[in-house]
């Protein structure tokens, strides 16, 4: 069964979430998924409307949220990564599809944030269980 997957990929701290986006497609490719498609958002926070377009396509069975959220002198970090976690857990229930977490942080700082890039590989690993999952329950 090919799963076809699609990257929502947040653009701020790139230098981490192209290492992310890379990791991803990487996994994808080694259990047999496709990414069919790959969208950029400004940041995490951005990210809900264009996951919800996204999985409105037919061709897309789970998306991908990629993003970094490095901790900063406010809890702005905090704010960032939990209403974005949340409007994503929500979004996979109102799409029906999978939605999963590929986000790094709140907590954390960019040198942590490097050693995390596989959270993309885990999510990644997420999605293609969930669909061939949920298939069977079909």
């Amino acid at each position: 069964m090919d799963v076809k997957l699609g990257f929502v990929v947040a653009e701020f701290n790139r230098e981490i979430t192209y290492q992310m986006e890379i990791v991803g497609k990487e996994h994808a490719s080694f259990l047999g998924a496709k990414v069919e498609k790959i969208v950029y958002t400004p940041g995490v926070f951005d990210m809900p409307i264009m996951i919800k377009k996204l999985g409105r396509c037919e061709e897309i069975d789970a998306i991908v949220a990629i993003g970094a959220v490095i901790e900063g002198d406010t809890e702005h970090d905090e704010i960032v990564a939990q209403h974005a976690a949340r409007k994503i857990m929500d979004l996979s229930l109102e799409l029906d599809k999978p939605v999963t977490l590929g986000i790094s942080g709140p907590g954390m700082t960019r040198l942590g944030a490097y050693e995390r890039v596989d959270y993309a590989k885990r999510a990644v690993e997420s999605a293609v269980k969930m669909v061939k999952r949920l298939k069977e329950l079909d």
